[in-house]
């Protein structure tokens, strides 16, 4: 009855299931893990069983099919970048199998379990920040356990064949990831299957499962020079430009405010621990310059105030200097009283007036940098279309920049100032400083909705037109002062 025996390899295994391919997304570069569980399901070939069974001279007057089970497998890969992955693990099928009811009487009873290992090449499709699809093509390396028993008229020669063989699987899925480093994934998969008595079939797995991120490889971007710096003041500006080639798309500044006593260009105590800060900058950044502008309040002779000021800048170029700072990276301007940023009729607008603006050159990656106790901030520049509030999706890359800074350094908040040129909204001050309020709510929006960045570390604030980058007698100069600024606000 050997050939009663070889008509479990009936259990064919040629099933087929179908997914819907929708769409997941991919995890940065790196190492990654997994598990995931669900159904497998393969198809008994009852005919192909029932013809064995009548070659034996056994008629089959019932069969029953046991074709599902639980399925599971454990995976792990690496991926190379957005879009491809290598992937490997152990997977199992779980167990599949029949019952058949033979005239004469008889039973004959088959059961075949399946587990291997695999190794597949995954291509990637990311769709959102989230969520993006997922194909997969491979090998895997299945060992087959079968079993059979018979009662009655029907007897077993090999009731226990195994075999192990070298097929290949292919799948595709969906992945949903909740944070970086944990994500949640679904996918359709089939199996190529030998099975141990000479026959070939498919068994299919669909499950779901969880991802977990290691650790990755990403590189910053190169570093793109930096534009002009931006002079934040409410008068007339004339600007002073760094000689760095304009790269408006992106950019991390570091501003210093210090503040001087009455006809005074010494650097306080106090100020020496802000400027520390700017050196640290500009040492991780050997390829930054800095313009130290001063400035001083209306006292004394117009005259005296240029010189003053012009003294207080280079006090902070001599300061920065000697602490390794070359002076070619450096340049002093003096502004006198010509740009106050308060009244000067009372003595704190007087006090805020004498003061030291450190526009330094901006860097491109502000990851890794350790925020240090003082009033130092970095910025961001973003621009906007005339009388529009809507994020452009080119600052997408920079924002997220910005959100992992702030997940890396949760003591760090992000004030999001909005701007306008003077010809924004069209209807004067208040809708142009409602304008600019829009306008860093909707970046505050962004980093809320896209990279969960919790809402009570951002605030926003509309400036409208007070605070020109550049002239408005041009579409250009006006472009660049329709813009956003992120200042991330380092812990005291």
């Amino acid at each position: 009855m050997k050939r009663a025996a070889k008509a479990v390899g009936a259990l064919g295994l040629v099933g087929f299931a179908a997914m819907n391919s929708q769409f997941a997304v991919a995890l940065d570069p790196g190492w990654y893990g997994g598990l995931s569980i669900g159904q497998s399901k393969a198809k008994i070939d009852d005919a192909r069983i029932t013809d064995s069974l009548l070659g034996s001279g056994l008629t089959t007057t019932s069969m029953s099919d046991d074709t599902h089970d639980t399925g599971y497998k454990l995976l792990g890969g690496y991926k190379f970048n957005k879009n491809f992955a290598l992937e490997g693990g152990y997977f199992n099928l779980g167990e599949f199998g029949f019952t058949s009811t033979t005239n004469p009487a008889g039973t004959l009873t088959g059961k075949i379990k399946t587990q291997g290992l695999n190794f597949d090449a995954v291509g990637i499709l990311p769709i959102t920040e989230r969520f993006s699809a997922f194909g997969r093509i491979g090998a895997q390396y299945a060992q087959v356990k079968d079993s059979f028993s018979g009662t009655g008229a029907v007897t077993v020669a090999d009731p226990n064949p195994s075999k192990s063989a070298l097929n290949y699987k292919a799948g595709v899925g969906v992945q949903y990831d909740f944070t970086k480093s944990v994500g949640l994934r679904g996918e359709f998969e089939r199996y190529r299957i030998d099975d141990a008595v000479g026959n070939h079939g498919d068994v299919d797995m669909l499950s779901v499962g969880l991802v977990f991120r290691f650790g990755g490889d990403d590189k910053p971007a190169p570093a793109p020079q930096a534009a002009a710096p931006r002079v934040v003041e409410p008068a007339p500006v004339v600007l002073v430009v760094v000689p760095i080639p304009p790269a408006r798309t992106e950019q991390y500044c570091s501003i210093l405010d210090i503040q001087f006593e009455i006809n005074k260009d010494e650097i306080q105590r106090e100020e020496q621990e802000k400027l520390s800060v700017v050196e640290i900058f500009m040492k991780k950044y050997p390829e930054t310059t800095a313009v130290i502008e001063g400035h001083s309040d209306e006292v004394g002779t117009t005259a005296d105030n240029m010189q003053l000021s012009q003294r207080r800048a280079e006090s902070v170029v001599s300061y920065l200097a000697g602490r390794g700072i070359a002076r070619s990276r450096l340049k002093a301007v003096g502004y006198g009283e010509t740009r106050p940023i308060a009244d000067n009729g009372t003595e704190i607008g007087k006090r805020l007036n004498r003061r030291i603006d450190a526009i330094i050159a901006c860097a491109t990656d502000i990851e890794g940098l350790p925020p240090v106790p003082a009033r130092v901030t970095m910025a961001m520049e973003m621009e906007f279309d005339a009388n529009q509030a809507d994020v452009r999706s080119q600052y997408r890359d920079e924002l997220r920049k910005v959100a992992n800074f702030m997940k890396a350094n949760p003591r760090v908040n992000a004030t999001v100032e909005g701007h306008t040129s003077n010809a924004a909204a069209g209807a004067g001050p208040e809708a142009a400083m409602q304008l600019s309020l829009r306008r860093a709510q909707n970046v505050v929006n962004y980093l809320v909705t896209n990279f969960d960045v919790a809402r009570s570390r951002l605030s926003a604030q509309g400036f409208g037109a007070t605070r020109r980058f550049a002239y408005n007698t041009s579409a250009e100069g006006q472009q660049e002062n329709r813009r956003v600024n992120i200042i991330l606000d380092f812990p005291k």
